[in-house]
């Protein structure tokens, strides 16, 4: 079901600042900026061999990702799965007895399909299932 692992999700303040770790010190690149609004979010891509850290700046004082780095402060906010069929994937998570924040999928940053599990199922990680 699951072919890889497509990203890291990781809650930051500032992208500019952020990224300045992975491009200055580790030598990667932002390959991309996109602003969701659906998510309030704006989230930059760096390329790290077939899978990608997500740096993800909320839009919004009370958008998710604030929400989530005022309880938490920064750091890894998810993991994303890639799947060939996330409308399967989501049937197999509702069939073994997950908790779904998303019964259909939705679009993601960078044309995705994407669809949560709830961490309370899934030992306290927010799983994201994601379908490019």
């Amino acid at each position: 079901m699951v072919s890889r692992l497509d990203h890291v999700g990781i809650a930051v303040k500032s992208i500019d600042q952020a990224s300045r770790i992975y491009e200055d010190v580790l030598g990667l690149k932002v390959q991309g900026i996109e602003v969701v609004p659906e998510q309030q979010v704006r989230v930059a891509f760096i390329p790290v061999g077939d899978s990608e850290i997500e740096l993800l700046e909320s839009t919004n004082a009370d958008g998710p990702i604030a929400k989530f780095i005022e309880a938490r402060g920064e750091g890894i906010q998810h993991v994303a799965l890639r799947v060939n069929d996330i409308n399967e994937a989501l049937e197999r998570c509702r069939n073994a007895g997950l908790r779904l924040i998303d019964d259909r999928p939705r679009k993601g940053a960078g044309g995705a399909l994407i669809a949560f599990v709830h961490p309370k199922s899934s030992n306290g990680v927010l799983l994201e299932i994601c379908q490019r």
